[in-house]
């Protein structure tokens, strides 16, 4: 399969999902990207149009370990709780972006949780 469809198939899975998962206030959306080198997560509120807290493996303090393996993922997933827990938010709603739901985005979720995001 080419890369192409490949991207094709996540963007459909993507516009399903977003057809029912929608960013509030009070609880808003934890948006997942992974690519093949970096995996970045936000927290949006879809109403306001704002990006609440985001983290990445592309950050600079980030930078100097690995780029896009589980470890990074958990270490991202934990810096976006903090970030998320200090602009207010507790209580998310997970969106995965297309994404199987295993490897580095379950390492990232389950960092985040641990951080005190629930979803």
């Amino acid at each position: 399969m080419t890369t192409d469809r490949k991207q094709a198939l996540r963007l459909r899975r993507h516009r399903r999902v977003r057809k029912h998962v929608t960013g509030t206030p009070e609880r808003p959306r934890l948006a997942v990207f992974r690519s093949n080198k970096h995996i970045s997560a936000q927290v949006i509120d879809d109403v306001g149009g704002r990006t609440l807290a985001a983290a990445s493996s592309v950050e600079k303090d980030m930078k100097s370990d690995a780029g896009g393996n589980r470890d990074a993922a958990k270490k991202v997933g934990q810096l976006l709780g903090e970030r998320a827990k200090a602009a207010g938010v507790s209580k998310v709603v997970f969106d995965r972006g297309g994404f199987q739901y295993h490897g580095r985005v379950a390492a990232l979720a389950d960092a985040a949780r641990e951080a005190g995001l629930e979803f």
